[in-house]
């Protein structure tokens, strides 16, 4: 291995245990309790080495969410794999997205309440935040119905989720009838 291939492995390694420590602390403590200070002594590196990774804590929270973005795509995909006919596919979906919620709130609130300086629904919208929409598309597109476009069902279905999730960890909905609202979400869907 040559000198360049090891510093570009050893520059990635720290990137890693960057991103892995700002989500466990962020898991364990909050975003709040996430600094660059903080950070810094808990992977044992300087400040400036970390600004030479990442510009400040919104690219952290940015690179945080990436991970989860493919993660819950990764669940997504598992979950609905298994899943026979088109209802069963949205409701193993919906258990598997609300699951994800629910086990990683700071990989939820970096993807999708936090400023990671991340462009959704554009041009410019990074690889993995797009196969995570894809995943969701990739279940529920053919379930749209005569003259609906199979996107616009899927974020309608997303935002859905999104909402139940939200409202159940903030205590607004209380999390035992997370089954029966999945039940009577997927129950009105048109099935094609």
């Amino acid at each position: 291995m040559s000198l360049q291939e090891r510093k570009q492995r050893e520059r990635a390694e720290r990137e890693r245990l960057i991103v892995t420590t700002a989500r466990e602390l962020a898991e364990q403590q909050g975003w709040d309790a996430v600094t660059t200070r903080r950070l810094a002594e808990r992977i044992e590196y300087s400040q400036p080495v970390l600004y030479s990774h990442f510009s400040g804590k919104r690219e952290i929270i940015g690179a945080v969410a990436l991970e989860g973005a493919g993660e819950l795509a990764v669940a997504v995909r598992a979950a609905t794999a298994r899943a026979d006919g088109p209802r069963e596919r949205a409701a193993a979906l919906a258990h598997a997205y609300l699951d994800f919620a629910a086990a990683n709130p700071a990989v939820y609130d970096a993807l999708f309440q936090l400023d990671g300086g991340l462009a959704f629904a554009r041009e410019e919208t990074p690889e993995p935040l797009k196969d995570a929409f894809a995943a969701l598309l990739e279940c529920l597109g053919d379930m749209a119905g005569d003259g609906v476009e199979p996107g616009l069902f899927t974020e309608v279905f997303w935002a859905s989720l999104h909402g139940l999730a939200t409202l159940t960890r903030a205590g607004r909905l209380p999390r035992e009838y997370v089954g029966p609202r999945v039940k009577l979400l997927v129950e009105r869907l048109p099935v094609v």
